[in-house]
């Protein structure tokens, strides 16, 4: 049988999950955050996480349940979760709440982070790749499921942008997509790079959807994901599509008693609705990178302006006789001097960044010619 495993406080937590129904075979750790210290409050990540956290103990999965968790605490979860994986065939992992993509890097947004400024990110936040290192760590032949519901309009992401002045281009919206490592899915609520709703109900459209879907007997988790995709779009007239990637290498059933389906004819539709998805991506996709191109342009003709300030300077100091006229105009040349440097650095990244979406896309770059 499972338990399910609530967070009053952190040791709690840590005195429970030292028990045997750690060693079942279908673990599952649930987060939900929404009393954020220095951000608005979320209305429904601690019901999403609540209503997962039963449905899973329903299905027969060892279910550890956190909701408001500092990041110490969930420094702590985390661990605990992680010695749970080493007996387990099959890990999921349900998140909602904050989070967000800097350079291309996913958080998790624990309830006390501030986010003050950038090196903040590393011991406030936590990176998805971390946990998603956890669940593959020595566990190539098991199955790990991922959901992501933390793609929601982030103020933390703002008050962080406004510190960071010229690298606040690789704060991005939503989530950055991620590619799993075999035998791992991963789903968003919406597609990367995008924002989800937080749903005028009881929970957001995603996990009312899931919590729904998740039950329905002789489906796999390829056609409840698809059934999920469904109910999002309609809820919310088309303007959040679920996503996932997979490499899992097997079906996965929540009912470990499901019976497989006749699903040859789902796989039309599946293939349309990738299609679909991927156009859109494409579409998205191509948005930042004509963003980035301008953000260069507009940097380049910054650097431009600076040069020539520097040169007007200098001419003007030439026919200056006064000592401290002269100093005042060597640091404000030098001063720019720093800010070309400086911008340079960052528009070599953005640079990259746009070499990177290019090859994604398939744009063939143009070959400099031989002098």
């Amino acid at each position: 049988m499972s338990r399910l495993l609530c967070l009053g406080c952190v040791l709690a937590f840590v005195t429970a999950a030292h028990g045997p129904a750690f060693a079942a075979k279908r673990v599952a750790l649930v987060l939900g955050n929404s009393a954020y210290a220095h951000a608005p409050p979320l209305p429904n990540p601690v019901n999403d996480a609540n209503d997962i956290a039963a449905k899973l103990m329903d299905l027969d999965f060892v279910v550890s349940l956190a909701v408001d968790a500092t990041k110490a605490e969930t420094d702590v979860i985390l661990r605990e979760f992680a010695n749970a994986l080493e007996g387990a065939d099959v890990a999921i992992f349900f998140y909602a709440g904050h989070g967000l993509q800097v350079a291309g890097q996913n958080y998790l947004v624990p309830i006390d982070a501030k986010l003050a400024k950038e090196r903040d990110l590393e011991f406030e936040a936590v990176r998805l790749d971390f946990v998603l290192k956890q669940m593959e760590l020595g566990r190539e032949d098991k199955t790990n499921v991922v959901f992501l519901d933390a793609c929601r309009d982030n103020p933390l992401s703002r008050s962080l942008a406004r510190t960071m002045g010229t690298r606040s281009a690789s704060i991005g919206k939503g989530l950055a997509q991620v590619d799993a490592g075999v035998g791992t899915f991963i789903s968003y609520s919406t597609q990367p790079g995008n924002v989800a709703l937080d749903g005028a109900g009881k929970n957001s459209p995603f996990t009312a959807a899931l919590v729904q879907r998740m039950t329905e007997p002789g489906k796999n988790l390829t056609s409840v994901m698809i059934d999920v995709r469904k109910d999002v779009i309609a809820a919310t007239q088309g303007q959040q599509v679920p996503w996932d990637h997979s490499s899992l290498t097997g079906d996965f059933y929540f009912d470990p008693n499901a019976k497989p389906a006749d699903t040859g004819a789902l796989q039309g539709r599946v293939k349309e609705l990738e299609s679909a998805i991927d156009a859109r991506t494409r579409s998205a996709t191509q948005a930042t990178l004509t963003q980035l191109k301008q953000r260069v342009k507009q940097m380049e003709d910054e650097t431009r302006r600076d040069w020539q300030k520097i040169h007007n300077l200098s001419r003007k100091r030439m026919s200056v006789t006064d000592t401290s006229e002269q100093m005042e105009m060597q640091k404000e040349s030098a001063e720019l001097q720093f800010g070309i440097v400086a911008r340079g650095r960052d528009v070599a990244e953005l640079k990259s960044e746009v070499d990177r979406l290019e090859k994604e896309l398939g744009i063939a770059v143009a070959e400099p010619e031989a002098k």
